[in-house]
């Protein structure tokens, strides 16, 4: 007679094996400001949270399997989520297109420019978010737009932040290009029919292929896996165009006073092969921030290399670990 292995000890065996799986997920989702928003927790509810915030255009399986298994194995619960307007969450459809004439105008005469939200707004949906789950305090982490979201967090919500990381994200000085290495990224394909899912991931593919840079070059077998799966979970191209406008805006936003603000401690971390986020952008970041570390990870482009992906949750587990002592 054949005895059949419970699910939980198959899970715990892959996870020792190594297999990119994650261990304990529970997805669902919450009301939180005003939206919806779809949340995986992982790892135990007894632990500290790490809140992971995503990019532009980036589900919340932007966080690989082993960067979340990592920080679940060092003690700590991981919750990880789609953004307005991406996955699972709410749509903004009746926002429409943004206005990029109006944007641009606004941006160069300092006032406020027409968007339906901005990064303001999507702090505080990953505050709702915490709250709606019951969580008190959080180590908020971001990546990207996502790192440009955690800042705010951290100083908008000092009383949620228990310890801040801040990757490939600058400080919203205008002195900083908006672009890094603008001949590599010229040579992303523009965006085609939004109905042509095809010529969508095959951009995709090349677009992160390109962010990626020439050192940590992705293997395009994972890569091509990695967005047919995203698209299979939700195909919303819209989304992107107002993330980015939100994320535009939110570049050129000078917040140096606000960053000043932030007591915790605060590791900015950088990759030096960013074509898209001038490095001195994130040493930007850190210079205004009280005692934060900056850690320039060569090789590194505007991504999360497999390479890499050790020493970056070895730097926020660091970084969080010094929240106990303060």
């Amino acid at each position: 007679m054949k005895t059949q292995l419970p699910i939980r000890s198959f899970i715990y065996i892959l996870f020792l094996v190594g297999l990119p799986v994650i261990v304990s997920a529970q997805s669902g989702k919450v009301q939180a400001n005003g939206i919806q928003i779809a949340y995986e927790s992982l790892g135990s509810a007894n632990k500290e949270t790490v809140l992971l915030i995503s990019g532009t255009n980036a589900q919340l399986s932007m966080w690989p399997a082993s960067f979340c298994n990592h920080l679940v194995k060092n003690g700590y619960r991981v919750i990880r989520f789609d953004h307005r307007d991406i996955g699972l969450s709410t749509k903004f459809e009746k926002a429409g297109a943004p206005d990029w004439a109006a944007i641009a105008k606004a941006i160069q005469e300092n006032t406020t420019p027409p968007l339906p939200y901005t990064l303001d707004d999507m702090a505080d949906d990953a505050v709702g978010l915490l709250d709606a789950l019951g969580i008190k305090k959080a180590h908020i982490v971001g990546a990207s737009m996502g790192g440009m979201i955690a800042q705010r967090v951290a100083y908008n919500h000092p009383e949620h932040t228990l310890s801040l990381a801040s990757i490939m994200a600058g400080g919203g000085d205008k002195k900083f290009p908006l672009v890094a290495k603008p001949d590599a990224i010229s040579k992303i394909p523009p965006p085609g029919d939004p109905k042509d899912t095809a010529a969508y991931i095959n951009r995709e593919v090349k677009s992160m292929t390109i962010l990626a840079g020439s050192v940590f070059v992705p293997d395009q077998k994972k890569l091509l896996k990695y967005v047919k799966n995203d698209v299979y979970r939700s195909y919303y191209p819209d989304g992107l165009v107002r993330q980015g406008a939100a994320s535009l805006v939110g570049f050129y936003s000078g917040r140096q006073q606000q960053l000043k603000t932030i007591k915790v401690p605060v590791v900015v971390i950088h990759g030096s092969e960013d074509p898209l986020v001038v490095p001195e952008a994130g040493k930007d970041v850190a210079s205004y921030i009280p005692r934060a570390h900056f850690e320039l990870i060569k090789g590194m482009g505007h991504d999360l290399p497999e390479p890499a992906m050790k020493t970056i949750v070895n730097l926020i587990i660091k970084n969080a670990r010094k929240a106990k002592s303060d």
